[in-house]
């Protein structure tokens, strides 16, 4: 009888130890990035270090990890690594309709752009209003590997083109404000621009939603009637600027014809306004770029205004963008800062944006191809540069949306 209880006692002992402490099958990675320089702006690490994956987070971070550890090591010992890029000016509402950026042919689906170039996050600039942002939700963000978040438009129904695109009747703050509280995950601000009507309503209306939602305002161009030092003093700390660069007639330039940065654009950087590249297809210049970097007035962020006719004209990619800045004189960690945690901190997005322990695994390996590369800007010009960066892998949320080289693959074997 003794011998039975001691053997009972002994199975449950062993039952009890079995609860508490599971079977962990399989390795404790899913997958190791092995032998790459990783950049990250937020932390300032740039050097050699391996980075494991489990469950979409970053597990860990360490100068050498084993390979027997994960159920997959990739070695990228001629590869960069950053976080997810985050292009803050893009106009994905995808549809159907010619001519248009809302449910229109003008706006880029994001999951035929984004995993090739890097891109984890886009924030779309302001193609939905209050009154299509639910449809813009349900047909684009719900559907999308990529992350696709937004500023609200004060157009109730966003870029529809004109005259709708410019009725004051839709640009009441009190629906757009409702929207934007029913959606705090995915509306990160609100945009303004686009209207050439006279006077200031559209940018009062503007002003007050983005004061009553406690977001940024993101301004945007064609606004003829208010000119850029009215902009800027009437924008507030952590309020975006876009299309920095630009040299076009309906705005003045950052610049005074001496080649000087204007008074009021330094007074304005000074108090916390944010100035985005805002590339295009008319929104970048190196005549005002060039000058204003020399000077040491960096872009804040470096938004592509990713569109149909901007991607096939000189814009190309926010990889492309990148480069330019490193043909620019930018260093390559100014040049991912703004194109990751800068980008991330702007929109309130702080999760985003870095690569560290226990946050999101959302990456991007490049490469940097050296040669002599030709960089086209807005205005017909050309400047060469020796780095051209390539997107090899996208990761978001710990998986592969893109590889280049398909290094996930199997090797084939006769």
């Amino acid at each position: 009888m003794n011998r039975l209880r001691f053997i009972l006692w002994i199975g449950l002992l062993w039952m009890a130890h079995g609860q508490a402490q599971p079977k962990t099958e399989g390795k404790p990675y899913e997958l190791l990035l092995r032998g790459a320089r990783l950049m990250d702006p937020r932390s300032g690490m740039d050097g050699r270090f391996d980075v494991a994956i489990q469950q979409g987070k970053v597990a860990r971070i360490a100068r050498r990890i084993s390979s027997d550890s994960a159920e997959r090591a990739l070695n990228l010992n001629d590869c960069i690594i950053v976080p997810g890029l985050i292009d803050i000016h893009t106009h994905v509402f995808a549809g159907s309709t010619p001519n248009r950026f809302a449910d229109g042919l003008s706006s880029v689906n994001p999951d035929q752009y984004c995993p090739m170039n890097g891109i984890t996050t886009v924030v779309d600039a302001g193609t939905s209003g209050w009154r299509n942002f639910e449809q813009f939700r349900r047909q684009i963000m719900e559907t999308s590997r990529t992350r696709v978040l937004a500023f609200l438009n004060i157009a109730g129904s966003g870029m529809v083109g004109k005259p709708a695109e410019e009725d004051t009747s839709g640009m009441t703050p009190a629906p757009a404000l409702d929207m934007m509280r029913r959606h705090p995950d995915r509306i990160v601000g609100v945009k303004v621009g686009h209207f050439e009507g006279k006077g200031r309503y559209i940018w009062q209306m503007a002003r007050q939603l983005a004061d009553s939602a406690g977001k940024p305002m993101f301004v945007e161009c064609h606004l003829p009637d208010i000119p850029l030092s009215e902009q800027l003093s009437g924008m507030r700390p952590g309020d975006i600027i876009t299309h920095s660069f630009e040299q076009v007639r309906e705005r003045e330039t950052i610049l005074e014809p001496t080649g000087n940065l204007r008074a009021e654009v330094m007074a304005a950087r000074e108090r916390g306004i944010l100035f985005d590249l805002g590339h295009g297809g008319a929104g970048f210049w190196y005549d005002q770029a060039i000058p204003a970097i020399r000077s040491g007035f960096l872009p804040s962020t470096l938004g592509t205004d990713l569109h149909r006719s901007s991607l096939l004209g000189s814009m190309k990619s926010l990889p492309a963008v990148m480069s330019k800045c490193l043909a620019m004189g930018m260093t390559m960690m100014e040049t991912v800062e703004r194109a990751t945690w800068g980008p991330a901190q702007a929109i309130g997005r702080t999760e985003l944006g870095h690569i560290s322990e226990g946050g999101l695994a959302d990456i991007t390996v490049l490469s940097a191809q050296r040669c002599r590369f030709g960089f086209p800007d807005a205005g017909g010009q050309r400047i060469q540069g020796r780095t051209r960066l390539m997107v090899e892998l996208t990761i978001r949320d710990g998986r592969v949306i893109w590889d280049l080289q398909g290094r996930m693959a199997e090797d084939w074997k006769k």
